[in-house]
């Protein structure tokens, strides 16, 4: 199994297009993203985004916030541990909490995921994204599996 994780801001006129614009800034803008749970095979391997396929269904675990609030501080956060025989994927976002804590709370999450399935972790990766709001703001972090169906040739 391959993925790739990814994360991007923006603003946008509404709520909406704040959202698609920080997909965007994350290179998934123009595919259909099908919110997945969290599991990964074991020894998934992690790639750089490739271009994937306009249109194209890709299966993701996606943590995502927008607010039109000025001033909020808006996060969203992805936590990936990868073992031998499976990983697993998270997501946290909060709006006006420090970043470092809900990165500590992801990397809470995954790890004790994969102790309760007797899993030792071999490779951790934490990845966010977080803004300030202007107007209407949006981020997004999210983990997206690869596959040969829906990458650009």
């Amino acid at each position: 199994m391959k993925i790739a994780i990814v994360s991007g801001t923006d603003e946008g006129p509404t709520k909406l297009n704040a959202f698609d614009n920080a997909l965007s800034d994350a290179g998934i803008g123009d595919v259909n993203l099908i919110k997945v749970s969290s599991m990964l095979a074991g020894e998934t391997e992690i790639e750089t985004l490739p271009k994937l396929k306009a249109g194209a269904m890709v299966n993701c675990v996606l943590s995502e916030i927008t607010s039109d609030n000025p001033g909020d501080q808006i996060t969203a956060v992805v936590g990936v541990a990868i073992g031998k025989e499976l990983g697993c994927a998270v997501e946290a976002c909060g709006t006006n909490k420090d970043p470092d804590e809900l990165i500590d709370e992801a990397e809470k999450m995954v790890k004790y995921m994969m102790e309760k399935r007797n899993v030792e972790i071999q490779d951790l990766i934490i990845e966010y994204a977080t803004a300030t709001v202007e107007n209407i703001a949006s981020a997004i972090a999210s983990v997206v599996y690869l596959n040969d169906n829906i990458i650009e040739e």
